[in-house]
């Protein structure tokens, strides 16, 4: 919605070369390659004038191509390439020239899409400072602004998820879902996301075990490929796991991030989106089959040192520690450190997603993962931090006792069942998933409840995990490269 408006304020639509001129700090909030990207522009790198002469310029010879340049106004630009290219001076005041640019520059958290849905129905001046706070607080921040935008977010959700047939077009669906579902609970307004699960359980039954093969450079695409892919990225590195840390979790974690430099992806987690099954493959580089204890964490170290061994590091190079105040030898070049408030949060959650914001809100504020990060990073470590599963809010239908093999798990939302007898009857009764056993030990089967149920206690409304919901298997993937944060 703001790329949209940013374009149409841009002279882009009437020219095929634009050089932006980045004086607000603009590109450090939005993709402003993206935005230009999306109406087939071929965005520029621009460095300094002797790489752009170099390595970039010849391509403008092609006049049937449209190309954009992004600087910053300390970038020089010769006179010559200058006049090659239409400038555009991107400032709030030539976006918004009713309201004060000083206060929606220091106002760097304010929403940028609900900023213009507001804005497009001011007809006053509201340039002095104090009224521009005013319509930010009683315009671009009421329930009615935020209903709206919502109600336009969800439909265009609801456009991309009929035509999703591809695991990005599903990582790009989970994220935009854990934006409104973070923005819907923060303001108490009311977003219907939960209907879109159906769609990616299809998706699962059919493709999951396809995902295997998919290679891709921004991920490992399911957590069971993230050793060897960070291994390919580098040589020194620490792995933190937030146990049960969805895309909702990390949408509201990641504002105490704020002054870093990384790469947001997704990963698919393992299903059953358990500890002992997605955490285990995510630190051993295996699939759920391979696993010594698939069921069980006793062996989860054990799985994690032989695969760093396999990767080349050897005992001495490795470690694997627990907790925010941890530190690692020198000699350490592969280390995994294991977080598990976002979990206990989820199996202590009495409040359901309304909880779950009030307090990932306080963990973020407390900033101890952006802390840990930090550090990690001085001492020369590139940092992925990834999760082995997210969660969902569920609704008990009541306890099933001493039913199925005996699992390590706080989840109720599924069942591993060997030689039962009445697996059809619990199927039914419970409209239960006979999940298809993809990468997992085919002498079990596997029933997982549908859409916001649990075997909790019947009418108790809980936060889980353990499913096939967006919110349970896409999961986040981040990557803080030293080389990119100590400059």
């Amino acid at each position: 919605m703001f790329g949209s408006y940013l374009y149409e304020q841009s002279a882009a639509q009437y020219t095929n070369r634009i050089l932006i001129i980045d004086c607000d700090g603009l590109g450090d909030r939005i993709q402003l390659e993206k935005v230009f990207e999306d109406h087939g522009f071929i965005v520029l790198p621009y460095i300094d004038d002797l790489y752009f002469r170099v390595e970039q310029h010849d391509k403008l010879s092609c006049e049937s191509e449209k190309y954009a340049v992004i600087v910053k106004p300390s970038q020089y630009i010769p006179y010559d390439i200058y006049h090659e290219f239409t400038p555009f001076k991107l400032t709030y005041a030539k976006l918004f020239p009713k309201l004060s640019a000083a206060v929606l520059k220091n106002r760097n958290d304010i929403n940028l899409d609900l900023l213009v849905m507001a804005y497009k129905n001011c007809f006053s001046d509201l340039s002095v400072s104090q009224l521009t706070e005013q319509f930010i607080q009683r315009k671009v921040y009421s329930r009615e602004n935020i209903q709206i935008y919502l109600d336009i977010a969800v439909k265009k959700l609801s456009e991309k998820c009929s035509t999703a047939s591809s695991y990005q077009d599903w990582f790009a669906i989970a994220e935009d879902k854990a934006a409104i579902d973070v923005m819907a609970t923060e303001y108490d307004v009311s977003a219907d996301t939960d209907r879109f699960h159906a769609l990616f359980v299809d998706f699962i039954e059919s493709n999951f075990g396809k995902l295997s093969s998919k290679i891709d450079r921004a991920t490992p695409v399911t957590v069971s490929r993230a050793m060897e892919y960070i291994k390919d990225h580098s040589d020194k590195f620490v792995i933190i796991v937030m146990d049960g840390m969805s895309e909702f979790d990390w949408e509201i974690i990641s504002r105490s991030f704020k002054g870093l430099v990384y790469d947001k992806s997704n990963i698919f987690a393992m299903i059953p989106t358990t500890t002992s099954i997605s955490r285990q493959c995510l630190l051993s580089n295996k699939y759920p089959s391979q696993l010594m204890e698939p069921w069980k964490q006793s062996k989860e170290k054990q799985e994690f040192f032989d695969c760093a061994n396999g990767l080349g590091f050897t005992n001495e190079q490795i470690d694997y520690v627990r907790g925010y105040e941890v530190s690692f030898s020198s000699f350490v070049k592969c280390g995994a450190v294991i977080i598990n408030d976002v979990d206990d949060m989820v199996h202590g959650q009495q409040q359901g997603r309304i909880g779950m914001f009030n307090d990932i809100s306080v963990l973020a504020k407390q900033g101890q993962l952006a802390s840990l990060t930090k550090r990690l990073l001085n001492a020369g470590y590139d940092v992925y931090i990834t999760a082995d599963h997210g969660n969902t809010p569920c609704v008990g239908m009541g306890k099933l006792m001493k039913t199925g093999v005996e699992i390590e798990t706080k989840s109720r939302r599924m069942l591993v069942l060997k030689d039962f007898a009445d697996k059809d009857k619990l199927l039914e009764q419970y409209s239960l998933i006979d999940y298809p056993k993809y990468y997992l030990s085919k002498e079990f089967d596997y029933l997982i409840c549908g859409v916001g149920c649990s075997f909790d206690a019947k009418g108790e409304a809980v936060m889980s995990h353990g499913g096939i919901t967006i919110d349970e298997v896409i999961v986040p993937f981040i990557k803080v490269k030293a080389v990119d944060n100590n400059g």
